[in-house]
């Protein structure tokens, strides 16, 4: 078990415990085989009577039950102790009794406590943002309970750059901010303390000294990145506003925003309070109690950030902390540069042909098309989908489609790390429309269906509902993953704007092709993605001109005439013909 790492967050607000497993085949991932925390807040223990205290004995003995049981819990997965890593922060840093609570921890488990010096923790947490995404370019923040830490970060193949100075450490966070504020609201100082943070933000950006790709980009904005449970819990608040309601991806890692709806205090705590005073006794999904609390606090932060950072063009939040930031860390360059969805896909048994397979995705795609959304339908992401496209195939036919479009939100790629909301969306419409789309979901699934195509928006739906069903086509001439020579052509060219000539050419004769029906279905699909009552919201898609040719030249027709079943099979007995 030398890939297990065991890691212990010893953070303000709780206390994580994780093993991850580090296989070299899916270490970029950082897959967790176990999670669990235990709600302990080592920044309230110490501020429970109003003025700073040590942390109670109380606290310290279940802190170290839950250290016990871990080291059991490790010892029953095999993890190796040179493998385990207790990691503190802010609150245990700055605790009174700080040397005799490790000491206790040491004395009952052997475990070594790591105190993070503020240089070093904000280190790992930009750490733990850059393993969030694939790629960063912005300034970082990381809010915890006790401090706040923001420098700059720009990642590019596998390699992370950041201030020469490391990050700056602040006293801002969410606990630490909630008292100051009962303080101020009690002196009225809280002009005061605004001036405070303020000030020292803008120092904090100066000391960062940001580097000239950045200091270019001031102009048009800077992108923000977020981590910390206080934002998370923002940020889930922001999810519950979203235009696109329910919000349908329940991960906050990779949630986007835009900077004015990020800094619309008002809103957000309106919203906290509408479930406080309705008698409601729910909650906003993933914001606890203990966060709703602290959210005023966070609020006057935001508020602070408007006037203090340069200008922000989009706000990202992440899920990477102190576990995430600890162990990519570790990895090479080369781990790091990988796609996690191409990855995580590439480790569930994809067909034999994937580069072949790839190959007719592209040619099924038009060069310099203006309308092909590049940036989100990458090579990454065509790569994910071919490494899915058999995936489905052994569940009962009822079971594809919706098997498909949850796969990214609550199926085996959820757990994926360092995924935006995007591409979740994509990856999740494509493996749908790849088993039939709309038509093959229940009622209570095209809502969900609905929404991500809302997410992507109406241009980039409307593409993952013709590569899906290029991909249904591919996955019917090799049901294998098998890509045998000669089978197939695909090549597709924009005739006019907004309509895609595509040729289709298989190996064989013409009575060879005209009799698979489950081939002539696919055909037809592919064409009907392009009629206008298909396109996402009406305005958004291309008109599909199919040519079908078979060895023996240029097919009659290419539209199956013929009744067919509820399930677009055909039922003609035999007698149905292809349609001029």
């Amino acid at each position: 078990m030398a890939h297990l790492r065991a890691i212990v967050d010893m953070g303000s607000n709780g206390i994580r415990f994780s093993i991850t497993d580090l296989s070299p085949a899916t270490a970029r991932t950082m897959p967790a085989i176990y999670q669990d925390r235990a709600g302990i807040s080592l920044y309230s223990s110490q501020w429970s009577t109003g003025s700073k205290q040590p942390i109670p004995q109380k606290t310290i003995t279940g802190i170290v039950h839950a250290f016990q049981r871990f080291v059991g819990t490790c010892r029953d997965f095999g993890v190796p102790e040179s493998n385990i890593r207790v990691v503190a922060t802010e609150a245990t840093r700055v605790a009174l009794n700080s040397e005799d609570f490790i000491g206790q921890i040491k004395k009952a488990t052997s475990l070594t406590v790591e105190l993070l010096p503020k240089v070093d923790e904000g280190r790992i947490g930009a750490f733990g943002i850059a393993s969030s995404f694939t790629s960063v370019k912005g300034l970082v923040m990381d809010l915890g309970g006790g401090s706040t830490q923001i420098t700059w970060m720009i990642t590019e193949n596998g390699h992370v750059k950041i201030s020469e100075k490391g990050s700056v450490s602040m006293p801002y966070g969410a606990a630490a901010l909630s008292i100051r504020l009962e303080e101020a609201d009690k002196n009225g100082t809280h002009a005061v303390l605004r001036k405070e943070i303020v000030s020292n933000f803008k120092t904090a950006i100066k000391d960062i000294d940001l580097p000239p790709e950045l200091k270019d980009s001031l102009k048009e904005g800077l992108s923000l990145y977020l981590s910390g449970g206080g934002f998370r819990g923002w940020g889930f608040v922001l999810m519950s506003q979203h235009p696109v309601s329910p919000y349908p991806i329940p991960i906050i890692n990779g949630f986007t925003t835009t900077p004015a709806a990020f800094h619309d205090t008002e809103t957000v705590k309106a919203a906290v309070e509408s479930y406080h005073t309705s008698g409601d006794t729910t909650t906003i999904f993933r914001v606890s109690h203990r966060r709703a609390s602290q959210v005023p606090a966070v609020a006057f932060l935001v508020s602070c950030l408007a006037e203090a950072l340069p200008t922000i063009k989009t706000v990202h939040f992440c899920q990477g902390g102190v576990r995430e930031g600890s162990l990519y860390s570790t990895l090479d360059p080369s781990t790091r540069s990988q796609d996690p969805l191409a990855i995580a896909t590439a480790a569930s048994s994809p067909p034999p042909s994937v580069p072949k397979l790839i190959a007719f995705f592209k040619s099924a795609i038009p060069s310099k098309l203006l309308s092909f959304p590049s940036s989100l339908l990458t090579d990454a992401l065509l790569t994910a989908f071919t490494n899915s496209l058999h995936t489905h195939a052994p569940l009962p036919k009822d079971l594809r489609a919706v098997s498909g479009l949850r796969a990214t939100t609550s199926g085996p790629l959820a757990a994926v790390h360092g995924v935006d909301h995007l591409d979740r969306a994509a990856l999740a419409l494509l493996l749908c429309e790849r088993w039939g789309g709309r038509p093959a979901l229940s009622p209570n699934d095209e809502s969900f269906y609905t929404r991500l195509m809302a997410l992507v928006g109406p241009a980039a739906a409307w593409w993952c509902g013709y590569l899906g069903r290029i991909g249904a086509l591919l996955g019917t001439v090799f049901p294998a993953g098998v890509v045998r020579e000669d089978t197939l052509q695909i090549e597709a060219r924009e005739k006019d704007p907004g309509q895609i000539g595509l040729e289709v050419r298989f190996g064989g004769n013409e009575e060879v092709v005209m009799y698979q029906d489950g081939l002539q279905k696919a055909l037809k699909e592919v064409e009907r993605v392009g009629r206008r009552e298909n396109w996402p919201g009406g305005e958004k898609g291309c008109v599909i001109d199919l040519k079908v040719f078979t060895d023996a030249g240029k097919m009659k027709g290419r539209r199956w005439k013929g009744k067919e079943d509820e399930d677009g099979n055909d039922i003609t007995g035999g007698d149905g013909e292809l349609d001029d």
